[in-house]
């Protein structure tokens, strides 16, 4: 049962209502905004709540079951200076969202809460984005334990991998660049396929604060990601860089010294050694 305060339940429960519905967004750096279907701005909180008309939301649907509960968000990019370089750039995955409502002529009636959760896949089309909003029930949804594989299922000097990345990190300086998803850095000397799989983030220039995964280098400082990076990249733009690893047990054992850490099962007979098993013993 939703909990409001008796004068906004006595202002619902009225012939005439003046409410309006707020939706406040925070990002995971900790930006946040604000929208509201009103015809004005409306602050609550502290926060101000922008009128933008192309920002809506599908039917808001509540259920006694445990089943995920979701809804869209669609608006037009220029709602609340949300733009596409920013969407591409993963600014907004898993951004918290809130959805409420207030009586615009009194907001300290306080608030009706709608829904509360995160963004999912979020979609662009024709200039609009849609947004998937899962609710708090979609963590309840999520496998909980692992599958055996013969590959390693840490991430690369995470707390299960316990490599310090410390040791394995560079730095460097963008020499030329060929795209955004290719450059150069002349000052690197490494052996070509040390970073393959690893990560650079940018520490300057439009970029700055975004990673993105290595596809491949080259001896020589020739970098190629595997996607492209959201803003320009420009020569004189700083990184870091931290290696790779294919999670097979040999580069685990040969390249880092850590097979004790892995964590993957290479050893354990997949499903070709089970079914040729099957077919000798049936001969």
């Amino acid at each position: 049962m939703k909990q409001i305060s008796s004068a906004l339940a006595t202002h619902i429960a009225g012939e005439v209502t003046t409410l309006a519905t707020c939706w406040k967004l925070t990002r995971r750096d900790s930006v946040v905004f604000g929208f509201t279907d009103h015809d004005g701005d409306i602050t609550v909180d502290s926060v101000n709540y922008k009128a933008e008309s192309g920002f809506t939301p599908s039917a808001i649907q509540n259920s006694a079951s445990l089943s995920v509960d979701n809804l869209d968000i669609e608006g037009m990019l220029s709602a609340g200076n949300i733009t596409e370089a920013d969407i591409m750039a993963g600014l907004y995955d898993f951004a918290e969202i809130e959805i409420f409502q207030v009586n615009y002529n009194d907001i300290t009636q306080g608030k009706l809460k709608l829904r509360r959760g995160w963004l999912g896949e979020v979609s662009l089309v024709n200039q609009q984005f849609v947004a998937e909003v899962r609710g708090l029930t979609q963590r309840l949804s999520q496998t909980i334990g692992e599958l055996y594989s013969a590959s390693c299922r840490a991430t690369f000097a995470d707390l299960r991998c316990k490599i310090n990345p410390a040791s394995y990190t560079v730095t460097g300086t963008v020499s030329s660049v060929t795209s955004t998803r290719e450059f150069i850095d002349s000052s690197r000397a490494e052996t070509s396929g040390l970073f393959n799989f690893g990560k650079i983030t940018f520490s300057s220039g439009a970029n700055n604060g975004l990673s993105m995964e290595v596809k491949e280098f080259i001896n020589g400082g020739r970098i190629s990601l595997v996607l492209p990076m959201p803003y320009s990249i420009n020569a004189g733009d700083n990184y870091s860089m931290v290696q790779g690893c294919d999670k097979t047990l040999e580069t685990c054992a040969n390249q880092y010294n850590n097979v004790i850490n892995y964590r993957g099962e290479p050893h354990v007979p997949g499903l070709d050694s089970m079914l040729e098993t099957a077919g000798t013993r049936t001969k």
